[in-house]
């Protein structure tokens, strides 16, 4: 059962990401680099993923086991959706006075979660889940902390811009989603947690809006309307 429930989001998730990285393509990839490649690795990995639980089940091996590929494509993962949510408040902030200051402040305060997390857990020892499993919640917490800020930073602000507003949305429902599911795997530790449906449908739902967000063409503000009319004329 927990099988084909993998298999639907896959079946449901790949077509998403694949419209998502089209719609990026388009221009917004431009103003947004670290999702655009977010995006390619989070659909290359899939079918990393997905091709090697297919060999596995045919009675077919790999050089190293479907658990080693899935710890290493997460660690891909994680990486570049916490260089995501840092671009995007370094584009949030791009208003602030102290910009500098506080961009600085992210950029080290992320290095320096993700550094001491990785010293605190690795232990060397066989079994990446072992170590990897706190590491990479750790990272998941420093991210959706940072994203609440961003998205706090950007219903402040007096020039709405929607399009952000919406991709970090998207970025807090998959952390939520995530955190929830997490909790109920634990409560709940069945064959087929709660948890599984609920980290699968929160994604789905995150990344749908990033598409939504980014297939629309973005209106132009009053400023650069009056710059672009100044300069035809």
């Amino acid at each position: 059962m927990r099988a084909l429930l993998q298999y639907a989001g896959w079946l449901i998730g790949l077509p998403i990401e694949l419209l998502i990285i089209g719609a990026l393509l388009r221009g917004p990839y431009r103003r947004f680099p670290f999702l655009l490649l977010y995006s390619v690795a989070l659909f290359l990995t899939t079918v990393i993923e997905i091709s090697v639980n297919q060999t596995y089940f045919s009675g077919m091996f790999w050089a190293h086991s479907p658990i080693a590929y899935y710890w290493i494509d997460e660690t891909v993962r994680q990486a570049l959706i916490f260089a995501v949510v840092i671009s995007l408040t370094y584009l949030a902030t791009s208003n602030l006075s102290s910009r500098r200051l506080v961009r600085a402040a992210i950029i080290t305060g992320a290095v320096l979660v993700a550094g001491v997390s990785f010293l605190v857990h690795y232990d060397g020892q066989p079994g990446p889940s072992r170590w990897m499993t706190p590491w990479v919640r750790d990272i998941d917490f420093a991210a959706a902390v940072l994203d609440l800020g961003l998205w706090t930073l950007l219903l402040a602000s007096r020039h709405k811009d929607n399009q952000l507003l919406l991709l970090s949305g998207g970025l807090g429902i998959q952390f939520a989603g995530e955190a929830i599911g997490q909790s109920l795997r634990h409560l709940f530790p069945w064959f087929l947690s709660p948890g599984d449906l609920v980290g699968m449908l929160t994604n789905l739902a995150g990344m749908w809006i990033w598409w939504q967000a980014l297939r629309r063409p973005v209106p132009m503000t009053a400023s650069a309307v009056a710059t672009s009319t100044t300069r035809t004329g």
